[in-house]
């Protein structure tokens, strides 16, 4: 984002460095690590499986043309939260017809919603698969843990065990590292792709864009931007605060590319292995990420299998309360409603309501005879229409003085930015042009 000429003030030092004091590396990473690793779901890691254990190599490709789209959309969206000092869906209200934010905001509750169902099961199948045992009782301890650490638990003190969880994603590095790789032929799927030109790979370069690229993550890094002002007294909007403005953006950029590599790297690895082990003995049919973790177990071994189990159940301890987190936000912010993880239950009531709400919900939909592949389906397509008009929107408000003040985008931002919600619009085209083929 672009910055005027700031005249020296009492406080800059101070605001230089973004906070109260110098921080290490690992401790100046937040909103942007956790959005990217909560990316990595269990409904991700179903999606990924999937292609990996159905196209082989084929789509490692797409990797490398997300991670420059992610890092600008998410950057974006961390920009609009730490310059205006408000959420996503705040910023869309103040600027844009309601019909527009109710619709939208109805849209990411209901795909939300769906999430959480699916990486709830997920967490609860995983662990059944470890230690055996009741699977839908498992899921219900994780999904009532998950709830009340967000409501008992300051953010602050919240926040470094969601940056603890990111490093379960290492469970898919190690599975790549216990199974046998080609790596000549994976580096030449990357850089010379075979793309095919049939229905069924178009979809699944849709799905993982769809999954890559997920409303939710807009809202909760904009409004995780919010929340960590809170700890820190000299942290304040852009807007007011322009001082700040240098050390924040460069963090933001930083702490946002960072997370969306790493990311991208782990659904690599993930893809990664699925075809070598999945693809390449004839196991393309996958449907869960629990299906991929028990595929794994006669063919690639008792470590292999382990490992990548275990990672479903630690990102579904970051991704549920992203997931929880993102909807109540989304909610709170349309319908101007106090919202924040730094507030006690009792002093945003409605934000802790739509967190319950959404919670239960999920667990409720596991109990149901509904179909998980059906729903992550039905996910995904919500995904995808909502993704589109959400990312017009946030690239229309973040190029607005009105709105952003003297930091609107940079010209770098606005191209990737337009770029990924391009992206995002074919790919939603695909799926409606292949849609029942």
């Amino acid at each position: 984002m672009s910055q005027s000429p700031e005249s020296r003030t009492g406080d800059e030092h101070a605001a230089l460095r973004d906070g109260p004091r110098p921080k290490p590396f690992w401790r100046r990473l937040s909103a942007g690590l956790i959005t990217g690793a909560a990316d990595d779901d269990p409904s991700g890691i179903a999606t990924y499986s999937q292609v990996g254990a159905a196209f082989g190599y084929g789509m490692l490709w797409c990797i490398l043309l997300t991670i420059p789209l992610m890092i600008a959309i998410q950057a974006i969206s961390a920009g609009i939260g730490r310059v205006t000092g408000r959420g996503l869906m705040t910023g869309i209200r103040n600027h844009y017809p309601r019909p527009l934010v109710y619709g939208l905001v109805a849209s990411i509750v209901a795909a939300n919603v769906i999430n959480l169902a699916a990486d709830i099961g997920a967490m609860g199948a995983a662990l059944k698969l470890l230690i055996g045992g009741p699977a839908l009782a498992y899921a219900a301890v994780f999904s009532v843990v998950s709830l009340l650490l967000q409501m008992f638990i300051p953010f602050p003190r919240y926040s470094p065990f969601l940056k603890f969880l990111t490093l379960s994603l290492f469970a898919y590095v190690a599975t790549v590292l216990v199974i046998h790789v080609p790596w000549g032929a994976v580096l030449k799927s990357v850089v010379v792709p075979h793309i095919v030109k049939d229905a069924k790979y178009a979809v699944g370069v849709v799905a993982l864009l769809g999954t890559t690229i997920s409303p939710y993550l807009f809202c909760w890094q904009a409004s995780q931007e919010v929340e960590e002002m809170w700890p820190y007294s000299q942290r304040k909007p852009l807007k007011i605060s322009p001082s700040q403005a240098p050390a924040a953006l460069r963090r933001i950029g930083i702490d946002t590319s960072v997370g969306m590599i790493y990311s991208n790297a782990i659904a690599f690895f993930i893809i990664l292995t699925a075809a070598v082990v999945l693809h390449a003995h004839g196991k393309t049919d996958i449907n869960t990420s629990a299906d991929a973790a028990e595929a794994l177990r006669p063919l690639a071994g008792k470590l292999a299998f382990a490992l990548f189990a275990a990672g479903i159940i630690g990102t579904g301890l970051l991704a549920v309360p992203v997931l929880a987190g993102a909807t109540a936000y989304a909610a709170s912010g349309a319908l101007n409603q106090r919202a924040g993880l730094s507030h006690k239950p009792r002093n945003a009531k409605f934000f802790y309501g739509v967190l319950i709400v959404a919670s239960v919900a999920g667990m409720a939909l596991n109990l149901t005879p509904l179909d998980p592949v059906k729903a992550l389906y039905w996910s995904a397509v919500i995904n995808g229409v909502v993704a589109v008009p959400l990312m017009v929107v946030m690239m229309l408000m973040s190029s607005r003085t009105k709105v952003m003040g003297a930091f609107t985008l940079p010209w770098f931002l606005q191209l990737f930015g337009w770029l990924a919600t391009a992206a995002m619009a074919a790919a939603a085209i695909v799926m409606f042009i292949t849609w029942g083929k």
